[in-house]
């Protein structure tokens, strides 16, 4: 769906880092409030949670509803294809969730490490204490082979231990049995999974430590007590196989409460905490800045995201401004605009979501095994949407103001609303709700793009599927261009509105070039034309700017007609015959046609005509001898029926054709 300037990117790489260096041989460790390798040069830690690979999320895969943890989606699964094929899919999403691609291509964006959410139950039956299977380690070794390859490191961490570390189906929790807490089997089973995890890869330096717990969630008193003792517990019987890896520990409460957890028992430990939906400024951290002072012990920020690209440009600079190291979440999952990649749900499994929603009947195993087979190869890298301005956001904007181009626009010619710069609010763009801070919605229409900007999908036949809407007063679009022609032209702007008042004002760089009034036109998808007459652009014009003066509309696209050339009688008349795209394209039922005729001493005679699909003339609109010059002429096709139509221009030895499409 996005398009972006790979060559802008590439430049990326190593801004995102900002590190002072990115690859080490030996292991990390921590020194004092840093992160470093074996030679004592700091690492700044960049990367991904693979969320939604090891442990299924029902929000990442649209099952919140009714199947909110992992063990729910399986028996969802289960009920309907019976346990082999449920076990067969489950391999089938394992292998297509996360592949060599998906890192190289973290790797090539410029992150330089990933963490991986593991779910006990991979590495040892739910009902079979002291019993090892080899699916979750192969399952790392495999990711440890491509990050190796790629100099990047994992985080492990322990997302669903045994019991569930929390009330939430983020831990596969089930309440009908003990939790993490409730059990001493439980943890010792965590304890012991640890152990085995830690005396396999005790000598794998691209593992740069273990996350032991990921965001517990219980009433454990005032101080934690059987957190910090668990914790204490995991510590020992790692050291006891492995004195190489750093441990990350995580607070109470979704990784936010670290009391009772101070200060380290280890000296080779950092703590982890995760930020969602809150103010960008240091008084939000600064409770987690004392404890890094006081204990002279490194931060790093293990899970943020699921916000507005400004936000998460603002909160990676704040993490920068404090040396703290991060880890996004997630790096994909289903309909996501907010991820680096989105799978798309295909119809067959919309149809199971369905059914499990109680707004279908049941299918047959055999459909159901279809859709979800389908459902997993949509998983895999290629299959993906990827949203490049959720990367830019967070790899070029941080520390930069400069916009660049979502896609090349040409004058004369289009620039669809969506496809406004990238860039930071204020910059590339400027929408009043742009960040969600403790509530609420960023994007009303929660479609195309994840900026403040919201777009919706559009019904408009003459567009691309989607608009802006929702806009406000003092809000803006900018456009990076390429006019090839400095001339007079006319504005065409796609406008739909279910009240009146709204206006829109046009800048070429710095320079107003009008403004125009937005009319009722009966229904927030019921689109007219507005135009915006006789305004001169020239070829030096690098951006385009609509302001929305006063806002209250959707907002389709813009169209640059070409009405005359600013060429003066002593300069060069055109050189070649062309024949331009009609506009607009699709239309109903005008449009127009342009042309231009070079000078010669001789003049041909040059005719117009629209043909059908089948090669039929349907008109001619001229038979003429012409001047030189750009010549324009109006088809008004209300007497056809919709379809695909042809017109071609002959001049003399001159023949070319363009395909017009005519909706109705």
């Amino acid at each position: 769906m996005y398009r972006f300037n790979k060559s802008i990117l590439s430049i990326t790489i190593f801004t995102i880092l900002f590190s002072t260096t990115l690859f080490a041989d030996g292991f990390l460790r921590t020194s004092g409030k840093k992160i470093v390798d074996a030679n004592g040069a700091e690492v700044y830690l960049t990367g991904y949670g693979l969320g939604g690979w090891l442990v299924p999320e029902g929000y990442m895969i649209g099952t919140s509803s009714f199947a909110n943890p992992a063990w729910q989606f399986r028996k969802k699964i289960e009920e309907l294809i019976g346990v082999e094929s449920t076990n067969q899919f489950f391999q089938l999403y394992r292998k297509n969730y996360v592949q060599r691609k998906d890192i190289q291509k973290m790797k090539e964006w410029g992150f330089n490490s990933v963490r991986l959410p593991m779910h006990y139950n991979l590495f040892t039956p739910k009902d079979q204490p002291g019993v090892w299977i080899e699916e979750g380690f192969a399952i790392i070794d495999s990711l440890l082979d491509w990050c190796e390859e790629n100099q990047m490191y994992i985080i492990l961490d322990l997302h669903a231990a045994p019991g569930g570390q929390s009330d939430e189906g983020i831990s596969d929790y089930n309440p009908a049995e003990p939790s993490l807490w409730q059990s001493e089997t439980n943890k010792q089973r965590t304890i012991e999974l640890w152990r085995r995890i830690a005396e396999r890869y005790s000598n794998k330096t691209w593992i740069a430590g273990y996350d032991l717990l990921n965001e517990p969630k219980w009433d454990l008193g005032a101080n934690n007590v059987p957190l910090r003792e668990l914790y204490i517990a995991i510590t020992n019987a790692i050291r006891q196989v492995d004195t190489n890896h750093i441990l990350f520990i995580e607070g109470n409460w979704y990784a936010t409460d670290f009391s009772g957890l101070t200060p380290p028992w280890d000296n080779n430990m950092a703590y982890s905490f995760h930020k969602y939906w809150s103010d960008v400024n240091t008084n939000s951290i600064n409770y987690l800045l004392n404890i890094r002072n006081t204990y002279n012990v490194p931060l790093w920020m293990g899970e943020s995201g699921e916000n507005s690209n400004s936000w998460f440009t603002d909160f990676i600079e704040l993490l920068k401004n404090q040396n703290i190291g991060w880890a996004w979440w997630p790096h994909k999952k289903f309909d996501s605009i907010s991820g680096a990649f989105s799978a798309k749900k295909n119809p067959e499994y919309e149809y199971l979501l369905k059914y499990w929603s109680g707004q279908a009947s049941k299918p047959t195993a055999a459909y159901a095994v279809d859709a979800l087979t389908k459902m997993a190869s949509n998983l895999e890298m290629d299959s993906c949407i990827i949203n490049y301005g959720v990367i830019d956001a967070m790899t070029r904007q941080p520390f930069n103001e400069f916009t660049v181009p979502f896609k090349n626009h040409t004058i004369p010619g289009f620039m669809y609303a969506v496809h406004y710069d990238y860039g930071k609010n204020n910059f590339a763009y400027k929408d009043i709700v742009h960040q969600n801070t403790g509530g609420g919605t960023y994007n009303n229409g929660w479609a195309y793009r994840n900026d403040g900007v919201d777009i919706e999908k559009c019904s408009d036949l003459q567009g691309m599927g989607y608009n802006v809407g929702w806009t406000e007063t003092g809000e803006f679009l900018k456009f990076t261009v390429n006019v090839t022609t400095s001339g007079i032209y006319s504005v065409h702007f796609r406008i739909a509105s279910n009240q009146a008042g709204g206006k829109i004002m046009l800048k070429a760089d710095n320079n107003t070039l009008g403004v125009i009034d937005v009319p009722v036109t009966g229904g927030w998808q019921s689109w007219q034309t507005i135009t915006l007459d006789s305004v001169y652009i020239s070829s030096a014009t690098r951006s385009i700017t609509t302001t929305f003066f006063f806002g209250g509309f959707n907002f389709n696209y813009l169209a640059f007609d070409l009405l005359t050339t600013d060429i003066k009688t002593d300069e060069v008349s055109p050189v070649e015959f062309q024949l331009y795209q009609n506009y607009p394209n699709p239309f109903n039922p005008k449009t127009k046609i342009r042309f231009s005729i070079p000078s010669s001493e001789t003049k041909s005679n040059t005719t117009l005509k629209i043909y059908d699909v089948l090669g039929n003339e349907i008109t001619t609109l001229f038979n003429d001898v012409l001047n030189t010059g750009l010549h324009e002429i109006d088809f008004d096709a209300q007497n056809l029926s919709s379809g695909i139509y042809f017109y071609e221009l002959r001049s003399g030895e001159f023949v070319s054709t363009k395909k017009l499409i005519l909706t109705k």
